[in-house]
């Protein structure tokens, strides 16, 4: 007999109706894989949303955390932290970023870089500047400054007006680079995958072009990597498969397997806009949780956790292809790295069909299917996955 305690009367549930809950409980999890409270076992080609990227529980985070528990669990930033302070040196050694900053989640990364950017134009520069541009379909969090930040209507609907600042242009348009730097612009914020967006990399030529444009007219380059960090796309950080250095860098998500983390990476010069009592957070880098950034960071570069997902990740897109030519309902295939999608009419059909075959895979809007495999992945796990696909295809001819 389960020892959950089950709700069955919505009206009962004590829960803010803030998300559409798939009809299954989790309650362990181990590499690839979730079981229910039934017993049944999930291939989990969510990652918790690109967030266990080692895995569920990987055993390495575990022993450090154990420890931890054992000695600390909170004393706030008003002293020296050591785990703190070895994961932004980590962070610092294998990043362009030379200053970091932490907090609890993506959307407060991203919260953080906006200000940056702001008090860096306006108290460094010693401007008046303060727009931030971002782009269509990207999504940056669900704070009132980066649901605003974010370009998707569907996202800001109901908290109306939004804060001002923010100017919007259509990703991967090179024609529309020209509009780029307004009179007031200071900063420019993107994705180089869009995850919630669709799954859509930047194009090399488009991320070129708007590079110089930032160097030239001096805007902040900052580049939200929440999704696609951490090895995801076949790379520690994204940014470095295209040749460039972002000004600011945005992490969260895979930095703590599965433990709340967020962080901000700066250049020096950038960094210097925050001083004491320009921002903060209680629990933001706490023993806890940068522990395990520490463990994760640590066994990411000692194992080649981010080259070994670049060759994954060619694999999954093979077989994605394949699947793509037998099947002519899929449009497209995308992504980068361990970050894939299948542009698919109803892709929500497929994604409860596939949690009905043991296999839990996400939306990226409505006609796309966002996959998302531990770093740690097999290609026997793939395989799995594949089969599962296309079974799918054949019985529902979707």
């Amino acid at each position: 007999m389960s020892n959950s305690i089950m709700i069955d009367d919505k009206a009962l549930n004590p829960l803010m109706t803030t998300y559409n809950r798939f009809p299954i409980t989790v309650i362990k999890g181990e590499g690839s894989y979730v079981w229910d409270e039934e017993g049944e076992r999930y291939l989990d080609f969510t990652s918790g949303i690109a967030t266990c990227n080692l895995g569920h529980v990987p055993h390495y985070v575990k022993d450090q955390i154990e420890e931890q528990l054992n000695t600390l669990w909170h004393c706030s930033n008003l002293y020296h932290i050591p785990s703190q302070e070895k994961l932004a040196s980590l962070l610092v050694e294998q990043s362009c970023g030379d200053k970091v900053f932490f907090c609890n989640s993506g959307a407060e990364a991203n919260e953080a870089a906006i200000k940056l950017a702001r008090r860096y134009a306006q108290k460094v520069k010693n401007t008046d500047s303060f727009e931030v541009v971002t782009f269509r379909d990207s999504f940056h969090g669900r704070t009132l400054a980066t649901l605003t930040a974010t370009g998707q209507e569907k996202i800001q609907k109901g908290f109306l007006p939004l804060l001002e600042g923010f100017r919007y242009l259509p990703y991967n348009d090179i024609a529309a680079l020209d509009e780029l730097a307004g009179e007031k612009t200071c900063a420019v914020l993107l994705e180089l995958v869009q995850g919630e967006g669709g799954v859509i990399p930047a194009q090399q030529e488009w991320i070129e072009k708007l590079s110089d444009i930032c160097l030239e007219k001096g805007l902040l380059l900052m580049v939200d990597e929440i999704q696609t960090g951490l090895g995801r796309t076949g790379s520690l950080f994204a940014y470095q498969q295209y040749g460039m250095e972002p000004d600011v860098v945005t992490l969260a998500k895979g930095l703590g397997s599965g433990f709340p983390i967020g962080a901000v990476l700066a250049k020096e010069n950038v960094a210097k806009a925050f001083e004491p009592g320009s921002h903060g957070t209680t629990f933001g880098g706490n023993p806890l949780s940068t522990t395990a950034g520490v463990a994760t960071l640590t066994y990411i570069k000692e194992n080649n956790i981010a080259e070994k997902a670049g060759e994954l990740g060619e694999y999954l897109q093979e077989q994605l292809a394949k699947l793509a030519e037998k099947y002519s309902v899929i449009k497209e295939v995308r992504g980068k790295g361990l970050l894939s999608g299948l542009v698919i009419p109803n892709a929500v059909e497929v994604v409860h069909a596939a949690r009905d075959k043991k296999l839990l895979v996400l939306i990226a809007g409505p006609n796309v299917l966002r996959i998302l495999p531990p770093l740690t992945t097999t290609k026997q796990e793939i395989d799995d996955c594949i089969s599962i696909l296309g079974n799918i295809l054949n019985e529902y001819h979707i």
